[in-house]
């Protein structure tokens, strides 16, 4: 796979990519546990299949102490036993606000219902945001045709 362009090397998409990244540096420094935005994040770029989302949040997770196991089950989290409750209304509601054309409701009442149980407004406006922002990063890229393979941990930190 070829990428289309670099959106980087644009002195509007350099401009657009900032303002992305410092609404992401927002939802990171929340109250929404680091493990809940890893696994939301790597679940909603595999439903994208956003090849340099997967290879990003990934490597990150995994340098940030996430286990193998539970990384590798992320894409079949229903029939796991490795995540708390908290992490699977997140992951419920990460799948739901993905894939929001495929559901007639969009996020369905139940979801909602125990996503309310685990987390406070503070953590649901984040979570809610964060949705948002890697299904447009997970668009961005898969329209521009980034691969994923080259990340290396940290790589956009600071």
């Amino acid at each position: 796979m070829e990428r289309r362009m670099d959106v980087m090397a644009n002195a509007l998409g350099a401009t657009i990519a900032k303002r992305m990244y410092n609404v992401s540096l927002a939802i990171a420094q929340s109250a929404l546990p680091k493990v809940t935005q890893d696994l939301v994040m790597l679940r909603a770029s595999q439903i994208n299949g956003c090849g340099f989302c997967v290879d990003y949040h990934t490597k990150d997770a995994t340098a940030g102490g996430e286990s193998a196991v539970r990384l590798h089950l992320v894409a079949a989290w229903r029939e796991s036993t490795v995540f708390t409750a908290a992490e699977r209304a997140a992951l419920a509601l990460a799948e739901e606000g993905t894939r929001l054309a495929d559901a007639g409701a969009g996020v369905s009442d139940r979801t909602w219902e125990q996503v309310r149980e685990h987390y406070d407004d503070d953590q649901i406006v984040a979570l809610v945001s964060l949705i948002a922002m890697i299904n447009a990063s997970n668009r961005m890229n898969v329209i521009v045709r980034n691969p994923g393979g080259s990340y290396q941990p940290g790589q956009f930190a600071g």
